[in-house]
C-alpha cells in the first residue's frame, strides 16, 4: 500500500465521521422513530446497520461501475445530486404522511371519562385512553413496513464525498485501493450512524411527555419531514 493510498484512508475515515455527524438525516430518522414505535436497542442497531448499508452500499457500487466503465466523474457527480434529490423528497413525504397519521392518532385517541352506575348509591368514573396497541393473536402477523421505507429511502440517499473525492483518486493508484478506501469510508459513516444512534436513542427513551405521550408519532414524522427539507432546502 503507497502513501496515496494511506493518506486516501485517513481521509475516508475523516469524511465518514464528518459527513454522518453534520447530517441529521443519517441519524435523526432512527432516533424519533425507535421512541415513537418503542422499538429496543438491538432493533435499533439492526435497522440503522442496513440503512446504512443500503445508503453507503448504493454509492459504492455506482462508484465502481464509474471506474471500471470509464464514466467522467462530473456525470457520476450529477447523478448523485440528482438520486439525494430523490432521497430527501422521500423524507419529506414519508415524515408528512407520518405526521398526519400520528395527530390522527392522537386525536382518535384523547383521554376521555366514562360514568359507571353498580346501583343507585355506587356510581363512579373514570379516565382512559387507547392509546396502547391493543394485543390480539393475529398482531404478530402484521406486517411492520415502516424499517423498508427507511431502507428504500436510505438507498436513494448518496454519500456526495465518496466517489469525486475518494474512489476515482485512489483508483488512480490501484483497484484493490479503490475498495480499501470505500470500506474505510464505509465504516467510519456506519459506525458514527450507530454511535449517534443509539446513544441518543438510549437517552430519548427516558423521556416522559406524559398527556403528549400520545403525540410522539406526530412528532417523529414532522422530525423527519423537517430533516428533509433542511437536506433539500439548506443543503445539509
Amino acid at each position: 500500500m503507497n502513501s496515496e493510498i494511506m493518506l486516501l484512508c485517513g481521509t475516508a475515515a475523516s469524511l465518514g465521521f464528518i459527513h454522518t455527524a453534520l447530517g441529521p438525516d443519517h441519524y435523526l430518522p432512527f432516533i424519533v422513530m425507535a421512541r415513537a414505535r418503542q422499538w429496543s436497542i438491538t432493533k435499533t442497531a439492526w435497522i440503522t446497520f442496513l440503512c446504512g448499508i443500503g445508503h453507503v452500499g448504493s454509492s459504492v457500487i455506482l462508484g465502481l461501475i464509474g471506474v471500471f466503465v470509464g464514466i467522467q466523474v462530473m456525470k457520476l457527480e450529477t447523478f448523485e445530486a440528482f438520486r439525494g434529490s430523490i432521497a430527501a423528497w422521500l423524507l419529506i413525504g414519508f415524515g408528512f404522511a407520518y405526521f398526519v397519521w400520528g395527530v390522527h392518532r392522537a386525536i382518535r385517541n384523547r383521554p376521555h371519562r366514562h360514568l359507571h352506575k353498580h346501583d343507585h348509591r355506587d356510581e363512579h368514573e373514570h379516565e382512559h385512553a387507547h392509546t396502547s396497541d391493543h394485543t390480539h393473536v393475529h398482531d404478530g402477523k402484521k406486517a411492520n413496513i415502516t424499517p423498508w421505507i427507511l431502507f428504500t429511502i436510505f438507498v436513494f440517499g448518496p454519500c456526495e464525498p465518496l466517489i469525486p473525492l475518494l474512489m476515482y483518486p485512489a483508483a488512480e493508484s490501484s483497484i484493490l485501493g479503490t475498495f480499501l478506501v470505500a470500506g474505510v469510508f464505509s465504516v467510519a459513516t456506519i459506525g458514527t450512524m450507530l454511535v449517534i444512534v443509539l446513544l441518543s436513542a438510549w437517552g430519548v427513551s427516558f423521556a416522559k411527555l406524559g398527556r403528549f405521550e400520545r403525540y410522539m408519532h406526530a412528532l417523529a414524522g414532522a422530525a423527519i419531514c423537517l430533516s428533509g427539507l433542511a437536506i433539500q432546502f439548506l443543503g445539509l
